[in-house]
Parts: C-alpha cells; sequence; structure tokens
C-alpha cells in the first residue's frame, strides 16, 4: 500500500492548489479525481469554459452592433457558428486541464483516477480506473460543490438545463428562461442573449446579484433592460414542465398573481450545493453541518484532527480564488507554519459586460452594523477611456471610515472591473485610507483613473466630473 504525507481529494482550484503547495513544502504527495482531467467544475464545466464563450460571444456582439461605429465594414452578414464557437471553449478547456497535468509531474504529485472515499481517518479507497488503497497521514477534502436545484424540477439535462449543458448545447435558444439572477444565470443568459436568443431572468429575490452592493445591482439591472432582456423580479418559481420542446416556468410574482413563462430551454441556476457523495465521512469519523458542509475550524480542520476541508465543500464564498488560498493555507498548516486568510478581502466579479467586481463592506453592511462611513462615487462616462472604448456603462464607489479615512468596501461595474478590483484589494490589505489611492498617480487614460477620482470624491471631490 502506499503512503503519503497527504492525500487530497478532488482536483479543482481548491485541490490542486493545495497538492502543488504540500509538494513544494517537501510532502510526499497524492491526489485523487473522479473525472478523466484535473481542474474540477472551474477548469471543466464552470469559470473557463463560461468565460471562453463570453469573450466569444462578446466578439460577435461588437461586430455585429459596434464595428461600423468604429469604420469596421464587413461585408456580407456576419453569423454565428456555434459549433466552432463551442470547440474553441473546449479546446481552452484542454489547454487549460492540460496545464494542471503538467504541474502534478513537475511537483512528482501521484494522480489517482476515480472516486476516493474513506477506509478510516488514514486510509483511503480509490473506486475506478486506478482502482487501489492508500495511506495517509494527512487528508485534504477539496471535492468543491454541484448545481443546485429546486425539489419540483426534474432536469432533463436536455430543455430543462443547469450550467453544465448549457455550455454545450447544439443550437441557440430561441427563448431561454434563466431561474436564478445571480452570477451564473446572468453570464450564461448574456452569452444566449447576444448570439440571438430572447432571455427572461427569473429571480426570487427583488433584485440581481442578491448578494452585492444594492448599487450594483441597479447599475447591471439597468444595463441588462438596456439590452432588451426580460427582467422578473420578487417571483417565486413553482413549477417547471417540459411539453414537448417547450419549458413551460410558472411562477408567483410580488403580488401574488400566477405568471407563466414559455421557453424553448429553461436554465436553472439557482446556486450550488457542497458534494460529498462517495466520500463516506462517517468511516473516517468527519462531522458534516446540517446544510451539508464539512465543518472545520478556523484552521479549516475538522473533528478528526488530520483531516482538512477547503473550498466549496466549506462554509463561505463559493469562489475558486478563495478556495486557492484555503488550499495554501491547509498545506502551510499541516507544514508547521501559521499562515491566514483575511475573508473580507476575497473579491468577487461577475463576468457580465460591463463586469462587476467588488471587495470588503457592502454599504447595506455598514449601515446594519452602525459604522460611520463617507462615500466616493465616479462614472466611468467622464473618463477619455472610456468614451474611446465606447465602455460607459458603470461606476466605481468606494466606501470609507468616517473618521479614520480607512477603506471598508470598493465595489465597481464597468469595462475591466474583474482586473481593476485587484487595486482595491492591494490598497485594503495594507489598510490604506482614500486619500492615499487618491494621491498616487494613474496612467492617463486608463480604466483605474475611475479608481483614483471616486477616492477622491470621497474627500474634498473628484475633478473630472
Amino acid at each position: 500500500m502506499s503512503k503519503y504525507d497527504v492525500a487530497v481529494i478532488g482536483s479543482g482550484p481548491g485541490g490542486y492548489v493545495a497538492a502543488i503547495r504540500c509538494a513544494q513544502l517537501g510532502m510526499k504527495t497524492a491526489i485523487i479525481e473522479k473525472y478523466s482531467t484535473l481542474g474540477g467544475t472551474c477548469l471543466n464545466v464552470g469559470c473557463i469554459p463560461s468565460k471562453a464563450l463570453l469573450d466569444s460571444s462578446h466578439h460577435y456582439e461588437d461586430a455585429v452592433k459596434h464595428f461600423e461605429e468604429h469604420g469596421i465594414d464587413i461585408p456580407g452578414e456576419v453569423k454565428v457558428n456555434l459549433k466552432q464557437m463551442i470547440a474553441r471553449k473546449q479546446t481552452v478547456v484542454d489547454t487549460t486541464t492540460g496545464g494542471i497535468d503538467f504541474l502534478m509531474k513537475k511537483n512528482k504529485i501521484d494522480v489517482y483516477e476515480g472516486v476516493g472515499s474513506f477506509i478510516d481517518a488514514t486510509h483511503i479507497k480509490v473506486t475506478g480506473k486506478d482502482a487501489t488503497e492508500i495511506e495517509a497521514a494527512n487528508t485534504i477534502i477539496a471535492t468543491g460543490s454541484k448545481p443546485s436545484s429546486l425539489p419540483f424540477i426534474n432536469i432533463d439535462k436536455e430543455r430543462i438545463i443547469t450550467s453544465t449543458e448549457a455550455l454545450k448545447l447544439k443550437e441557440i435558444p430561441k427563448h431561454l428562461i434563466v431561474i436564478g439572477g445571480g452570477v451564473i444565470g446572468l453570464e450564461l443568459g448574456q452569452v444566449y442573449k447576444r448570439l440571438g436568443a430572447e432571455v427572461s431572468i427569473v429571480e426570487y429575490m427583488d433584485r440581481i446579484i442578491p448578494t452585492m452592493d444594492k448599487a450594483l445591482s441597479k447599475e447591471l439591472n439597468k444595463v441588462f433592460k438596456k439590452a432588451k432582456f426580460k427582467m422578473n423580479m420578487s417571483h417565486k418559481v413553482k413549477s417547471v414542465e417540459r411539453v414537448g420542446d417547450e419549458v413551460v416556468v410558472k411562477a408567483d410574482n410580488k403580488k401574488g398573481e400566477e405568471v407563466e413563462f414559455r421557453g424553448d430551454y429553461c436554465l436553472v441556476s439557482v446556486g450550488r450545493r457542497p458534494y460529498t457523495d462517495g466520500l463516506n465521512v462517517e468511516a473516517a469519523g468527519v462531522k458534516l453541518t446540517d446544510r451539508g458542509q464539512v465543518e472545520t475550524n478556523a484552521h479549516l480542520q475538522t473533528n478528526v484532527s488530520n483531516i482538512y476541508a477547503i473550498g466549496d465543500v466549506v462554509k463561505g464564498a463559493m469562489l475558486a480564488h478563495k478556495a486557492s488560498e484555503e488550499g495554501v493555507l491547509v498545506a502551510e498548516t499541516i507544514a508547521g507554519q501559521k499562515p491566514h486568510i483575511d475573508y473580507n478581502l476575497i473579491p468577487g466579479v461577475v463576468y457580465t459586460w460591463p463586469e462587476v467586481a467588488a471587495v470588503g463592506k457592502t454599504e447595506e453592511e455598514l449601515k446594519d452594523t452602525g459604522i460611520a462611513y463617507k462615500v466616493g462615487s465616479f462614472p466611468m462616462r467622464a473618463l477619455g477611456r472610456s468614451r474611446a472604448s465606447m465602455d460607459i456603462d458603470g461606476f466605481v464607489k468606494i466606501l470609507a471610515d468616517e473618521k479614520t479615512d480607512e477603506i471598508l468596501g470598493v465595489h465597481m461595474i464597468g469595462a475591466r472591473a474583474a482586473d481593476m478590483i485587484a487595486e482595491a484589494v492591494v490598497a485594503m490589505e495594507y489598510r490604506a485610507s482614500a486619500e492615499d489611492i487618491a494621491r498616487m498617480s494613474h496612467a492617463h487614460p486608463t480604466f483605474t483613473e475611475a479608481i483614483k477620482e471616486a477616492a477622491l470624491a470621497v474627500g474634498d471631490g473628484a475633478l473630472h466630473v
């Protein structure tokens, strides 16, 4: 029986990063993955393929709607080749997952293909292609999450689908009904809206992206309405039925009236649930919460001292980069180091266009906790860079402590917000004040000037609005 210092179950951004860091720290490491490719949901059916389709569909929309204004004339009709678009997406996925294979070899990490399940706290059975049993002094559970559904919905993976199927459709929907106005639903909804589908968003809450700052929700909703999405807030879905090639969704609106949506596809994107199927955690004595998450302490250690858990399978935001940070933390903890994560500084991003990004406290959270704060905001349309690229939607908003001027939260919607948010994370990591950012030189013309201007707006006022 092969013996390891650490065994990692799951090869997503949490698992494979944990494995690499363990190997870097001199530990003999194995990783167990049930699928034939590494990378988990993120690389295979999540972050990477969805961004590939978002980029492709964005290019198409630009060609159809904006090239002429830029002075680019295309003879003939611009057409969507969905088959090629999906094929390119798969090439991106294959290249990326292949890169993880290389990293495993480079770091001398043993890879087992199969389902990993506990025999006891130090022994793991692998069932599948590489069927075997291994012994591990420490184990890291990194099994991630799966799409959630509603109890009355039968997901047939043909017309009533999850994000996984939405990434490989063979036709552009005529009318795509999206249940859920969160990150996944909005991103994939925008892909198919750009390609010509009618898209209806049906959301239970009173706004889209409800966990983010309310000002971001309001602005993105405005952008989506301008793009002719059908936005239906405060709608409680009560039935989803397939009738031939049609899907009928019934919901109660905020007045309690029944409304009906009919489309050829329905994307169910109501969140994700922790995935522990087949782990047999009971054999190791590991406790789960009543929400099905693996229960851990501040060091991501379970009630069994040599078993840890990270990523979507534990509490907190279900984000790939959060999982990676946790993977590093656990590896370093096992190695005897004393790492830490400031969860307040884990940024969140929505990859629609305009992009939405945030870090720190929302204005609603500051109000609820009674913290006195100042606000500075700056519209993207006031930037020369935004006008040059015709990306004028959105704004940057900075929240700072009323007395100390320390930055408490940064919320932005606009072109390249996903990249720009890193400046805010760095600033907040070093506990910068709004004035610190306001006095830093930002290259002109850039989108990041909006951050400087918003910081100026916290004080005496922005210069360019």
